[in-house]
């Protein structure tokens, strides 16, 4: 016996075979499109993501013997879908989490006004990243698909709720607690949609999914729809709260880091949502089957391995992504070359939607290598100011794929002057959501039994800060 994990990323589909032992004995991966229609926005096409899971499922369940017993769910957050109830099939692609289309209705007066309310109501800044700006674009500008909706015809969702839709035939319509704080519909407090956001957005509570606990029995899939598989769904969170569960993070401060198409960092608080301040946001970690919540802290950063991929993809300057550690090993430092990461806008704690990615202090003697290096600094400077807005932390654990670069890791440790610990398995998101389904189908019997199974194997410790680096880029950032 064993448990199903699907991480449904923003670049592609993981999927993960976990023993009792929390170990990963088989996987699947399969990548899908993006696409860039015009500057700042994008999106995905959510029958290549159906497509992308059903193949890399496939690919996992070839490799072992065991039958899964329950299956976990994470996924990108905040990227919107709308499909027909009957047919599933979408009537237009997704907009992802990554797009800026909305920035100017955030812009309107009703928004501004309405600010910190919705603030206190959702622990979110007004922002493009979240979903609700989303569905009301969608409104505004495609009124022949928001009919539907507004008719009761058409779901919306977010990808937990279009890929369970899939997979059960249409039976379920369903999202879990975390996935719903982050479409800033939802009140964190009560943990139910809000009439009064919903009002403000302009999105008819009909049209949404039910909200569950983040593990128990949550749906159940359909042999037809998924592979002939017949097993329930026991587990679903956004992927950066599965990443905090699956480092085993369940007391209050302790905090994580994923580095992944973005970085994500993460302090848990307790039983109560923290009012969020220094550009920091509040959401719901996870929820148990009794309705009780825990909750985070968290500063987003929107590019983090995704800058990698563009030197790989944009620029060529490498052939794969792991090509980038030793390339900017070559020098010793990136002798004040500023790479500000800002492809899709500034996330936390900045929150500027307008910004764009730049490169500065490039002379004759710059390399690839000082562009490397450059790249490495701007990550793991993103994530230092969202350090500093939390507060003092004395370790922090990492995980994703860029965690895998060691050189980036020893960047941050000295960064933020604190011990860096790397788990066995990487993939903590999908992990996590293994272990949130293992809770659910009783395949594991309690937390504590789970805080043993992904232990830390590489520790990185802290040398010198640069102080000079974090000023000269603190006031880059100033002025973009």
């Amino acid at each position: 016996m064993a448990i199903l994990s699907i991480d449904a990323g923003t670049t592609g589909i993981s999927v993960l075979v976990v023993n009792r032992a929390g170990k990963a004995i088989a996987r699947g991966y399969q990548e899908f499109e993006q696409h860039f229609p015009q500057p700042g926005w994008v999106e995905h096409r959510p029958e290549q993501i159906w497509q992308a899971t059903l193949e890399a499922v496939k690919q996992a369940l070839a490799e072992t013997p065991e039958q899964p017993t329950g299956i976990g769910i994470t996924n990108q957050r905040e990227t919107i879908l709308l499909w027909d109830k009957t047919t599933l099939e979408t009537i237009r692609p997704a907009i992802v989490w990554q797009d800026r289309r909305t920035a100017d209705i955030l812009s309107e007066p009703k928004f501004e006004s309405a600010r910190e309310r919705v603030l206190e109501l959702t622990g979110l800044p007004l922002d493009p990243y979240f979903s609700s700006s989303k569905l009301l674009w969608v409104k505004r500008n495609e009124p022949q698909h928001w009919a539907g909706v507004t008719a009761g015809r058409i779901a919306v969702g977010t990808v937990d709720s279009y890929l369970v839709a899939r997979m059960s035939g249409g039976r379920h319509h369903v999202t879990d607690a975390s996935n719903a704080s982050r479409t800033q519909l939802l009140n964190i407090h009560t943990g139910e949609w809000s009439d009064e956001l919903l009002d403000l957005f302009e999105v008819p509570k009909v049209a949404l999914p039910r909200v569950t606990a983040s593990y128990g029995q949550l749906a159940e899939t359909m042999p037809e729809a998924f592979l002939g598989l017949s097993l329930p769904i026991t587990g679903i969170a956004g992927d950066q709260q599965a990443a905090l569960f699956g480092q085993a993070a369940f007391e209050e401060g302790d905090a994580k880091c994923t580095y992944g198409t973005g970085a994500f960092l993460l302090k848990n608080t307790g039983k109560k949502a923290q009012q969020p301040e220094n550009g920091l946001l509040a959401t719901i970690a996870w929820q148990k089957p009794n309705g009780e919540r825990t909750y985070a802290l968290e500063g987003s950063t929107f590019v983090a391995g995704a800058a990698v991929q563009w030197l790989r993809d944009g620029l060529q300057l490498i052939e794969t992504a792991a090509d980038i550690e030793p390339l900017a090993k070559q020098v010793e430092s990136a002798e004040g070359v500023l790479f500000i990461p800002a492809l899709t806008g500034l996330g936390a704690p900045f929150w500027k939607p307008e910004a764009r990615g730049e490169i500065r202090g490039i002379t004759r003697g710059t390399t690839k290598a000082h562009i490397a290096r450059a790249t490495l600094d701007g990550i793991a400077l993103q994530v230092y100011f969202v350090f500093e807005a939390m507060g003092e932390l004395k370790r922090l654990k990492v995980d994703g794929g860029a965690s895998a670069n060691g050189l980036l890791m020893q960047l941050q440790a000295d960064l933020l002057q604190c011990q860096i610990e790397r788990p066995a398995t990487l993939e903590t998101t999908a992990l996590g959501a293994a272990f949130l389904a293992g809770l659910g189908s009783g395949y594991w019997e309690s937390m504590s039994e789970i805080a043993e199974l992904n232990p830390t194997v590489a520790t990185f410790r802290p040398a010198t800060r640069d102080e000079a680096l974090i000023e000269a880029w603190r006031k880059a950032v100033e002025t973009i």
